[in-house]
């Protein structure tokens, strides 16, 4: 091999100036000369090109996007392309051409989705990008080879255009309702918030009167061991006041017995969460069952000795369009002394929003259905709809609708019948002066409601009756009258 020494820092190695490399080194063959002097007439033959493209920060959706491909070269530029690139990089699109030799420029798009335009030769404009829009892009430019004057010589640059979207929609519902209120055993009850439309996926978060929900996260069934008792704190429930409570009607509840506590968690999220064996000085989400001496028209009346605990789990739902679906879920033990008119909140955070989206939810037990008739004046004959219209205060989660007649069966014969409206078809004269009760309740509390039927007679089908009446009537009158003559006739023949 033939040794080549490198110039000093700074030193440019040309045509011109071989001859006094070669005086002051004096290490360079005919050879090494030939190779050094063939190597400066390509680079000034097929002259360089270099390509880049500035970084971009992530989009929001809506907003105008700038690609700028910067390149440098010391040739006669031909055509600057730029790709959008898809299915891994198997896929190249063109979106957009810039021709130098023509001064020209268009797009690749067709009409309905054109939505690129051209800066500056190699800076491409986006208006109100779209989460379609989210991949990476390539430029691609070329530039006449000096040599020949007929090849392009080609460089390019990438980026990955990252586009976000805040969610589009936020929503909370309770699960597994409507339900019925149970005046006898505490219920579990799940609040399930889901937000729609956001890019990269948005978290979320309880609130619960203002204050930040501490939870006990969960994804998958878990033992007592991974709960910790209380490693994870709780918010805390409001204090039991001393007048809520009346000593006389209560009974010990079995969560203040060291040596009763049988902990568990209730079955409505038993799928979810396994039974919790804790310690005796730990914390649990069990329920209880409310003694039989509890005496309350509206609420049942127990005691917890602890704060309650909140379980907290999240799922994402990938949607076609990019974006994520993320619905949470809030679980605890209900108790409706404390729990009616508490305020709970979802909030979502999300990087494309400068404040958080929330939506709120009151809980809130049914009071004072309002009832409406229709018709007002009901006929024998009619068919009669009660139907529920709203209530005093707002309501959450949705009431459980039951209808019954006080004293006897509904009218198709069954004894109660569910729905927000009762629908009773020809009603009979006989229900006249009847009375339906109305009983709506949700897990915080029930409420009854009643409405009397006056039923009214039916002109139309009295006349029926009485034009059936006169018809038997004449048949009769003229049966008689035929019996008269054939007896006439008889006695006059013998």
């Amino acid at each position: 091999m033939v040794g080549i020494t490198r110039p000093d820092s700074g030193e440019h190695v040309n045509a011109d100036g071989v001859w006094d490399l070669l005086r002051k080194r004096g290490k360079m063959s005919v050879f090494s000369l030939c190779l050094l002097l063939c190597a400066d007439l390509l680079d000034v033959a097929a002259g360089y090109l270099t390509v880049t493209i500035e970084p971009l920060p992530p989009i929001v959706v809506g907003e105008t996007v700038t690609l700028k491909c910067n390149f440098k070269t010391d040739g006669r530029l031909r055509e600057i392309v730029w790709y959008r690139v898809t299915d891994g990089g198997t896929i190249k699109q063109k979106i957009f051409t810039y021709d130098a030799m023509f001064n020209t420029n268009y797009s690749h798009m067709e009409d309905y989705r054109r939505r690129e335009d051209l800066v500056y030769q190699s800076t491409v404009r986006l208006p109100e990008v779209r989460i379609s829009d989210n991949g990476p892009y390539e430029c691609h430019v070329g530039i006449y080879d000096r040599a020949t004057r007929e090849k392009v010589v080609l460089a390019s640059g990438d980026i990955f255009l990252t586009v976000m979207s805040p969610p589009s929609n936020i929503s909370v519902v309770a699960e597994n309702t409507p339900a019925p209120f149970s005046r006898y055993q505490a219920q579990n009850i799940t609040l399930l918030c889901t937000a729609k439309g956001g890019k990269p996926a948005p978290s979320v978060y309880f609130k619960r009167d203002g204050e930040l929900i501490e939870v006990i996260s969960y994804t998958q069934p878990f033992s007592g061991e991974q709960v910790g008792g209380r490693s994870a704190g709780v918010r805390g429930a409001r204090p039991l006041n001393v007048r809520d409570l009346d000593d006389t009607k209560l009974h010990r509840s079995p969560l203040l017995d060291p040596e009763a506590r049988s902990l568990r968690l209730y079955p409505d999220i038993s799928e979810h969460v396994h039974t919790q064996g804790q310690q005796a000085s730990e914390p649990s989400p069990a329920t209880e069952v409310i003694p039989e001496t509890v005496v309350s028209r509206e609420f049942p009346r127990w005691v917890h000795s602890m704060d309650p605990l909140y379980y907290f789990s999240h799922t994402s739902f990938p949607q076609s369009d990019g974006s994520v679906v993320v619905q949470a879920r809030l679980t605890w033990t209900l108790n409706p002394q404390l729990d009616n008119d508490a305020l709970f909140s979802c909030e979502v955070k999300h990087p494309a929003l400068s404040m958080p989206m929330q939506t709120e939810v009151t809980l809130a037990a049914p009071k004072g259905p309002k009832l409406s008739m229709f018709p007002s004046r009901a006929k024998v004959g009619d068919t009669v709809r009660i139907t529920v219209k709203g209530f005093q205060n707002e309501v959450f989660p949705e009431p459980l609708f039951t209808w019954t007649r006080v004293g006897g069966h509904l009218l198709d014969g069954s004894i109660e019948r569910e729905g927000r409206e009762l629908i009773l078809e020809r009603v009979p004269a006989t229900l006249n002066g009847s009375m339906y009760r109305c009983t709506a309740q949700n897990p915080l509390g029930s409420t009854d409601t009643h409405t009397r039927l006056i039923v009214f007679e039916n002109p139309s089908m009295m006349k029926t009756t009485q034009n059936q009446n006169n018809g038997a009537c004449r048949k009769d009158v003229i049966g008689l009258t035929w019996m008269a003559l054939i007896l006439t006739v008889t006695v006059e023949l013998t």
